[in-house]
């Protein structure tokens, strides 16, 4: 069994409120619980257009959690192109 994490910085520059971020940021959440992830908002909670995210997965292998993960990542990129600034993943054993 493995434990990946996937951390994503996203950069929102039509955000004008926490009200903005919010719903884009609930929409990627929305869409990602169906790729047997877990998410949430992990970093830059009072900024207007920053966000961090951070997604979990559990996997039979090392190799089946990258996929799920970077699954995930490619999923954002597709629902909101040029959000992603940056992103780091990792496994917990």
């Amino acid at each position: 069994m493995t434990v990946a994490v996937l951390s994503v910085e996203l950069h929102l520059p039509l955000a004008g409120s926490l009200k903005d971020k919010r719903q884009v940021l609930r929409r990627l959440k929305d869409r990602l619980h169906g790729q047997n992830v877990a998410v949430a908002e992990v970093e830059y909670q009072d900024l207007w257009q920053r966000a961090g995210l951070g997604i979990a997965t559990v996997g039979a292998s090392d190799r089946a959690a990258e996929q799920t993960l970077a699954a995930a990542l490619d999923l954002i990129e597709r629902l909101e192109p040029g959000l992603v600034t940056a992103s780091h993943m990792e496994f917990v054993r």
